[in-house]
């Protein structure tokens, strides 16, 4: 069964808005816990546009499920994380202008770095993977990095299934992709743009690990409540 892992992010994107108290977003993962989800994403970024590092160390007290800690190799985050010790940590690529992370990690181009903060991660006691495009030598170079864990950028499949093209070619790229990280020894998930209609096709594919989605269900939890909207991808992923 495909697990779901909702990203936060946007719960505290609303509260920085005003540099306030609200809308908490530990209280979001604690909802967003009772509501079925598998574990909680955030992403701590070198500028703190979102998370802050307080909202870190209270979800790692008080989350019951998993925190999947999104990150740069930026080495003041790299040394957070290793004191925070999150289960995971899923190493992402940061530009400081994106509005959200545009694409997945070259690992091939930056393999030495990548595999140091991945080991410096690992001694720390937390599993690593790698946010990458659906690309058989960035599957490849996450093997030689030394991951045992990918996430598949699912941006491109999402713009193209919102625009009506070629939406079903991605698909198969992304279940080839699957398949051939599994070969590869991998445990491979998928996030990036994934909403309510279009995270079926993805969720089908034979293999699929986890499915990390945050800017739809925060998006829907404004009409129907942060644990209706996860209650219902739970039961769509499902």
């Amino acid at each position: 069964m495909v697990k779901l892992g909702v990203n936060i992010d946007h719960v505290a994107t609303i509260r920085e808005a005003r540099k306030t108290i609200e809308p908490d977003p530990v209280k979001a993962a604690r909802e967003a816990v009772e509501a079925g989800c598998d574990s909680i994403v955030c992403h701590l970024r070198k500028d703190r546009r979102h998370i802050q590092d307080e909202d870190l160390f209270r979800m790692k007290r008080e989350v019951s499920v998993p925190l999947n800690m999104e990150m740069s190799v930026d080495a003041e985050i790299v040394d957070i994380v290793c004191l925070l010790k999150p289960e995971q940590a899923t190493i992402v690529p940061e530009n400081r202008l994106e509005v959200t992370t545009e694409g997945g990690l070259d690992v091939s181009g930056k393999l030495k770095k990548i595999k140091e903060v991945s080991e410096k991660l690992k001694d720390s006691g937390i599993r690593v993977s790698l946010f990458i495009d659906p690309e058989v030598r960035q599957l490849k170079a996450a093997v030689d990095a030394g991951v045992a864990m990918v996430e598949l950028h699912t941006g491109r499949y999402a713009e193209e299934f919102l625009t009506g093209t070629s939406s079903r070619e991605e698909l198969k790229k992304i279940n080839e992709m699957v398949e051939a990280g599994m070969k590869m020894g991998l445990t491979v998930s998928s996030g990036h743009g994934l909403t309510y209609e279009n995270v079926k096709p993805i969720s089908r594919i034979q293999g699929m690990y986890e499915l990390n989605i945050g800017h739809s269900i925060i998006s829907n939890s404004v009409f129907m409540g942060i644990r209706e909207a996860v209650r219902l991808m739970k039961e769509i992923v499902e």
